[in-house]
């Protein structure tokens, strides 16, 4: 059963995820960027360590593979990653793709496989690997998303404060977790705006809203950014503002296009 969004004033999840993402050197590389803090209703976020290996920090197969068995729990988790989730219409328009996400994460994937062992974005970027180059795109176009939030594009590399990397490595974890979890979690809002009662979901986040209005304490900028995103989406749940995120303010005509090309949950 689906409730109405404006009906909703008790919390919708039990556990909130938030994780600071990092697209730098290989899948499995230990990555200092890579952070990760959980909370629950009762819990304030903590930062959730690595199983115990050789590496000290997370590694992108890592937290996938962590987040697939979290998921496959089925306590109710929202889970905020601070990367696109898709890329801006002119992309789908000039390359003539069929505007379908998952045809997204397919095409992208064979594109860019930055999902394999051993393989930098720079490697595709460079056309070492894979055929990223036939693929037009423009750091120039923006989603609406990012427009609105005063966001770079996803095609913006090299700049400080860009995702681009983040994003080109991100992409086929979510095809991943896609194709693992499937009916399980809703991935927002590629699967509706509204998300079913009980049902966990994966929303794209933009930390910068609150890591600066929030105390830092000891934290590096990395762990606050998903201290941050962590501790907002448990806020706002709790407080029962959460559910009027999932249903940014959009022109009609806007909506399909978010649909698209994904929106940044925070962002009205």
């Amino acid at each position: 059963m689906i409730l109405n969004m404006a009906d909703r004033s008790r919390p919708s999840f039990r556990r909130y995820i938030g994780i600071d993402y990092s697209g730098a050197e290989t899948p499995t590389s230990s990555l200092k960027g890579l952070r990760v803090y959980e909370a629950s209703r009762e819990v304030v976020p903590v930062e959730v360590q690595p199983p115990p290996s050789p590496r000290k920090y997370w590694t992108r197969r890592g937290i996938a593979e962590w987040l697939m068995e979290c998921l496959s729990e089925g306590v109710p988790t929202l889970v905020g990653i601070d990367h696109g989730f898709s890329f801006p219409l002119p992309y789908f328009e000039v390359n003539h793709l069929v505007p379908d996400w998952d045809m997204f994460l397919d095409d992208f994937h064979r594109h860019w496989p930055t999902d394999e062992d051993n393989t930098y974005v720079d490697f595709v970027r460079d056309g070492l690997l894979g055929n990223g180059e036939a693929r037009s795109k423009n750091a120039r176009w923006r989603r609406l998303t990012e427009e609105r939030a005063g966001a770079k594009s996803v095609f913006h590399f090299d700049v400080p404060g860009s995702v681009a990397k983040s994003t080109h490595a991100g992409l086929p974890w979510l095809r991943f977790l896609r194709q693992k979890l499937k009916s399980k979690v809703h991935f927002w809002p590629f699967d509706g705006w509204e998300i079913p009662a009980g049902k966990s979901a994966l929303v794209e986040v933009y930390p910068s809203l609150w890591s600066k209005s929030l105390p830092r304490e000891e934290r590096t900028l990395d762990q606050q950014d998903a201290y941050a995103a962590a501790a907002w989406l448990r806020q706002a749940d709790l407080e029962g503002n959460l559910n009027k995120f999932f249903k940014p303010s959009l022109l009609p005509g806007q909506y399909p296009v978010a649909e698209v090309e994904g929106w940044i949950l925070g962002i009205m």
